[in-house]
């Protein structure tokens, strides 16, 4: 029976452009993905948009548009990513808008109301508009969010329902220690502990409608709309036929383990501890990991929307290709810490891995193949090294890029060690030997590339298959 593995991106709001930041996040979930499809197991892979808040409200009236109007045509601009970021083809689209997912909050809604869990009380505080959270006075920069330095927060008072929070502080601190590898990487879990055992804050579940309209109706209390972050999270549940299909959730979340959840370190909390806790409050069992990345800057400021200066993916891929943007994020970004763009960096790792490293080296193997050997090899199916398995498995998906860099530079020097070009002049059958076991270890570096590079791995299959070399080392744009 093949086993199943269920893993899913945070769904980014619908108020601007798609950028790098959310591409690189969606890249290394289809490579993981891709992975454990390679691996044998059946793979479930979800993404989405979160088109509830006031965030969205707001932009909507800028737009002179109906909210559900404007959802619709950035949605939209969503789905496009999958084919210039290279996305698997299998991938789950949900929007919190979709009539299954808005029933779903309703009932999650009602089971943590019937728990005890959510009840009334007057709210006041410090609201950030740009995170769609509270602020405590601790969080704050010279009187502003750190993330959004460049918008006011709101004073707010008035009644909200809450959820509570601090009810689950011990369950929360238990799962943690039973779970040392819950949240990924280990600094982050470290830091979610801390935050968590310092004591926990009831939140604020509900906005008046009054005051903002767009968002899932409370049931049984039309005066009040869902609190953004409650309704997006439980989208991982509800995509899955929670509540009703019992069998289908079940089959994906306990069985599996639950969903290994890609986000950003400023989704800690609601990935790893907010959402935890209303999953506790259920009665359903938690996430299966937590994989936490960094942020993306650009020449050293940090990317984002509200300070307008994010670099769009569609842009990089439709100049270097696909293939060439999915390297650089799985090679050339920190899996977990911030990392830096800037295109100079980029087409300098372009020039000397991919043009000069990877083209080069399938250009000399297979022009060797095609001039010396009767046919094309068909190697067997390619065991994949137990090293590269286990860094992709551990989510550590530099490593494996780097192991896989590493057995590109190992052949070119086996090339240059052994020099089979000129062997088979002297010695045919020698030299032939030599230039398949060269084509041999190229289709292992193309199977390791499959989750990483799917087009340019699936093109130096095809070369070997045909047994012919690439017109150009620049084969990996096409």
């Amino acid at each position: 029976m093949r086993g199943k593995f269920y893993i899913t991106t945070t769904l980014p709001y619908v108020n601007a452009e798609p950028h790098i930041g959310f591409g690189t996040e969606i890249i290394r979930a289809d490579i993981i993905a891709r992975f454990h499809e390679l691996s044998g197991e059946e793979v479930f892979f979800n993404t989405g948009t979160d088109e509830h808040g006031q965030k969205i409200y707001c932009k909507a009236l800028l737009a002179q548009m109906e909210p559900q109007v404007y959802c619709d045509l950035w949605a939209e601009k969503f789905k496009e990513l999958k084919v210039p970021l290279g996305l698997r083809e299998k991938i789950n689209f949900i929007r919190t808008t979709d009539p299954h997912h808005v029933e779903a909050v309703k009932e999650f809604w009602r089971r943590s109301r019937e728990a005890g869990d959510i009840y009334k009380k007057i709210y006041q505080g410090k609201y950030c508009v740009g995170c769609e959270m509270d602020k405590l006075d601790s969080e704050l920069v010279n009187g502003r969010c750190p993330e959004h330095p460049n918008m006011e927060l709101e004073t707010r008072e008035e009644e909200n329902y809450f959820f509570r929070f601090s009810k689950y502080q011990d369950a929360l601190l238990k799962l943690y220690d039973e779970r040392t590898d819950f949240i990924i990487p280990p600094s982050r879990q470290k830091e979610i502990k801390a935050f968590v055992s310092h004591g926990l804050n009831d939140f604020s579940i509900s906005r008046l409608a009054s005051k903002m309209p767009w968002g899932i109706p409370v049931p049984d209390d039309p005066d009040h709309v869902m609190y953004v972050w409650f309704d997006a999270l439980v989208n991982y549940i509800s995509v899955l036929g929670w509540p009703e299909d019992e069998r289908r959730f079940f089959g994906w979340w306990a069985e599996t383990g639950g969903a290994v959840q890609y986000c950003g370190k400023d989704n800690l909390r609601h990935q790893s501890a907010m959402w935890q806790a209303m999953l506790m409050s259920v009665g359903l069992p938690p996430s299966k990991h937590i994989i936490v990345e960094g942020f993306i800057s650009n020449n050293g400021q940090k990317m984002s929307k509200s300070l307008g200066n994010v670099v769009n993916p569609i842009e990089v891929a439709k100049e270097f290709g696909t293939d060439a943007l999915r390297y650089h994020i799985a090679r050339e970004f920190s899996d977990f810490e911030d990392s830096d763009f800037t295109w100079e960096k980029f087409k300098e790792a372009y020039n000397a891995n991919l043009a000069n490293g990877l083209g080069n080296l399938t250009s000399r193997v297979m022009k060797m193949a095609e001039d010396n050997l009767n046919g094309a090899i068909t190697p067997i199916s390619p065991v994949l090294p137990e090293e590269y398995v286990n860094y992709l498995k551990s989510f550590n998906i530099n490593k494996a890029a780097d192991f896989i860099w590493g057995r590109i530079k190992d052949l070119d020097g086996r090339i240059q060690f052994e020099q089979p070009f000129k062997i088979v002049k002297t010695d045919q059958a020698r030299g032939k030997e030599v230039i398949s076991g060269l084509v041999v270890e190229l289709a292992l570096i193309a199977e390791m590339l499959l989750p990483i590079m799917p087009k340019t791995a699936g093109k130096i299959k095809e070369l070997i298959m045909a047994n012919k070399a690439p017109d150009s080392p620049l084969f990996i744009r096409k």
